[in-house]
């Protein structure tokens, strides 16, 4: 597993690593995967929402997927070295911190929290519908367990 981190908030990579190895597990990912995570302002993340959901406004996390979920296996063989590229994770970290000031909580578990919304939307997770939103949510509950 590689994780390729861009501006990550201090003292977060322990958490967000171990998070998402307990997302990978969930979703059944390869164990050859790369990720790539970064955490940007409002103005970037904006203009990336813009770009390409064309939805002119702030967000707090966007995904980019590279690979579709029915293909990450057909790779993962022994002999085949090249790592399975799952895509993008975007995180607003303004965003997140007056998200954890308004739920009362820290700004690691708001980042735990976007990380891994962001992991299972790669993992082909959506939220569209009231059941496939349910299905997140209760996926989410089970990856973060008790993270305060």
């Amino acid at each position: 597993m590689e994780i390729y981190w861009d501006n990550l908030p201090p003292d977060c990579e322990t958490l967000l690593t171990d998070l998402i190895k307990s997302g990978l597990a969930y979703v059944k990912a390869p164990a050859n995967i790369e990720i790539s995570i970064s955490f940007v302002g409002k103005d970037e993340i904006q203009e990336l929402n813009h770009q390409y959901r064309d939805i002119n406004q702030v967000t707090d996390v966007l995904s980019f997927p590279f690979t579709e979920p029915e293909s990450w296996h057909k790779s993962d063989s022994p002999s085949n070295d090249m790592p399975t590229i799952l895509g993008d994770i975007i995180i607003c970290t303004d965003v997140a911190r007056e998200q954890a000031e308004t739920y009362g909580h820290s700004l690691a578990r708001e980042l735990g929290f976007l990380t891994i919304h962001g992991l299972l939307h790669l993992a082909g997770y959506d939220h569209m519908n009231p059941e496939d939103e349910e299905s997140m949510r209760q996926a989410q509950r089970e990856i973060l367990g008790e993270l305060k």
